[in-house]
């Protein structure tokens, strides 16, 4: 079980927020650093809010786009 860390950027509904997870890959021939950001909705029964860290983990799918779950809020 792979638990992953991202910030919330967004809470469309109720029980659902917006995680931006960023990671920095170089790239094969230039060498540049390049800043990847990923996003993903996942289910939120604690109540996180805009601008803080959470770690996140995968689960059995709860809608047709949640397919994570929060474990807790860093603010």
């Amino acid at each position: 079980m792979k638990i992953f860390t991202g910030k919330v950027i967004s809470t469309p509904s109720d029980k659902t927020v917006k995680v931006a997870m960023a990671r920095i890959t170089i790239h094969p021939l230039y060498g540049k650093r390049l800043k990847r950001v990923k996003k993903y909705l996942v289910h939120d029964e604690i109540g996180a809010k805009i601008g803080d860290f959470v770690k996140f983990v995968a689960t059995k799918p709860v809608s047709k786009l949640k397919k994570w779950k929060i474990l807790e809020v860093k603010k």
